[in-house]
């Protein structure tokens, strides 16, 4: 695993909640140009996942399998889901659902950067 793409992605969560604090502090509901941050994020977790098959493919890194898999999978579900909650969700909650799960989304790239040994 890249461990600048790691850091990228953590980066990125880091900066969305952040974001999206304010707007828990603001009294304000998520915009559509949070959820397209988190689409970016997505997409770079995407990238990501590509890359660990690759690497995990050509045999340099002897990790479980099915714990990498189970981190990597949810990380791709966990902000797609709650950005179907912030859009259906109209008041400050949506804010602080988009907070906790890119918090979630930043943790579970640690922790997949331990598993991986970087």
């Amino acid at each position: 695993m890249l461990v600048p793409l790691a850091l990228l992605v953590a980066a990125l969560c880091l900066a969305l909640s952040a974001w999206a604090g304010w707007f828990v502090v603001a009294d304000r509901a998520v915009v559509l140009r949070q959820l397209w941050g988190g689409a970016v994020v997505e997409g770079v977790l995407l990238v990501q996942a590509v890359v660990l098959a690759v690497v995990q493919a050509t045999g340099d890194q002897d990790v479980d399998g099915v714990l990498l898999w189970g981190y990597v999978v949810t990380q791709l579900v966990v902000l797609p889901v709650a950005a179907a909650w912030a859009f259906a969700e109209r008041t400050r909650w949506s804010s602080v659902v988009l907070v906790v799960a890119a918090l979630t989304v930043a943790f579970l790239e640690l922790r997949l950067m331990q598993i991986w040994g970087a």
